[in-house]
């Protein structure tokens, strides 16, 4: 226990009762919500933005287990660790968003297979369930049960490829919940392509994520992030090269439906934008496909904080900034809301803590722990803590 934590759990234990009351008062009681503003911070930054920066878990997944690149497996673990806790966190977010949420069970009764919000629902449901598995894969390896870690090793190879699957889906389709509001939302971000955007930006995101995910754990545990740079050094051009496709393809969208007037009109809504699109999509991908740069510790962290702050930005112009004018009022979250959001960022970090201490999340850990079971196994050497 340090005095960072105690404040964490502080911040977590006044977010349980900020919830409780939410659950027993109504979103009125604890939110600043109305009819003009129906999502807010909670949608918005907890649902939304969590998602796309819980993404570094699929595409990592992908990259490893599927295009089978063993050369990044040093940093899989992690980034699926902060996806699984990034999931969890979206769907208690999600819980706490719903009007009437004592029936919350009712998606799971009624299939109302024509919404894209019950697609999004099961997709992450079940996502955050995969993760959820996968985990015990590491779990079983801490815990001695050879025949409970046999069954999940057997089932890894299935998990990984659902785990891929259903997150392609739900990332998309979180952007076509938008394309209804083709008369609210403004033109820079609407589009009809706007899934692709979203899942793209996920994706790209991913890369970025683990990296600065993995400086700040080498800072919180006096890791040797030196170590890990040629590897993320590597793996963030995947991002750079998927930044470019994004711009492009958002160059040709906006040609295709003539908005290019609605980029330089001077708005607050275009300053936005270009705010979005230059600092934080086109500098960073600069910066990833620069050697120079990306193989450095400052640059490389600099640009991943960038396209962070980017996807962050994206989502919350796409909730907030693109939909105010159309809405005709005013939202700004209340002590409560933001109560919540950050119990639930604390409460990421609290277990994110407890998990790498306890489990063989990074490199030298997993390391670590080959050789102990293989001390045990052979018993060949003798195994201090």
């Amino acid at each position: 226990m340090t005095p960072i934590r105690a404040v964490l759990l502080a911040l977590v234990a006044l977010m349980a009762g900020v919830a409780v009351y939410r659950l027993l008062y109504g979103l009125g009681a604890a939110t600043n919500l109305s009819d003009e503003w129906p999502w807010g911070l909670w949608i918005g930054f907890d649902v939304l933005t969590g998602v796309a920066l819980a993404g570094g878990g699929f595409s990592t997944a992908f990259i490893v287990h599927i295009l089978h690149k063993h050369k990044y497996h040093s940093i899989a673990r992690a980034a699926m660790l902060t996806s699984m806790l990034g999931y969890i966190i979206v769907s208690v977010g999600l819980f706490l968003d719903i009007g009437r949420w004592y029936n919350f069970w009712r998606p799971f009764v009624f299939w109302g297979y024509h919404s894209v919000l019950f697609e999004v629902f099961w997709c992450v449901f079940l996502y955050t369930n995969v993760q959820i598995l996968e985990f015990g894969h590491i779990v079983f390896e801490r815990v001695k049960a050879p025949s409970i870690k046999k069954i999940f090793d057997a089932m890894m190879p299935f998990l990984f490829i659902i785990g891929i699957l259903l997150p392609t889906l739900h990332q998309s389709s979180l952007g076509s919940l938008y394309i209804v509001a083709v008369d609210r939302l403004y033109p820079t971000w609407w589009s009809l392509i706007i899934p692709v955007f979203f899942l793209t930006s996920a994706v790209f995101v991913g890369p970025a994520m683990v990296s600065f995910e993995g400086w700040l754990a080498a800072r919180a545990y006096g890791r040797n992030f030196a170590h890990e740079m040629p590897v993320l050094s590597s793996l963030v051009k995947v991002s750079a090269w998927l930044m470019l496709f994004y711009v492009v393809l958002k160059g040709i969208d906006l040609t295709w439906r003539g908005a290019w007037g609605y980029v330089f009109n001077g708005s607050f809504e275009a300053n936005m934008f270009l705010l979005e699109m230059v600092l934080f999509v086109i500098v960073p991908m600069i910066m990833y496909f620069t050697p120079g740069v990306r193989n450095s510790i400052g640059g490389l962290v600099t640009a991943s904080v960038l396209v962070v702050a980017g996807v962050i930005l994206n989502r919350m112009n796409v909730v907030f900034t693109g939909m105010a004018t159309a809405s005709g009022g005013s939202y700004f979250p209340s002590w409560m809301e933001w109560s919540v959001t950050i119990g639930l960022v604390s409460l990421l970090i609290v277990a994110y803590c407890f998990i790498v201490e306890n489990f063989a999340i990074f490199e030298e850990d997993q390391k670590t722990l080959a050789e102990i079971n293989k001390a045990y196994r052979y018993g060949t050497a003798q195994v201090s803590t």
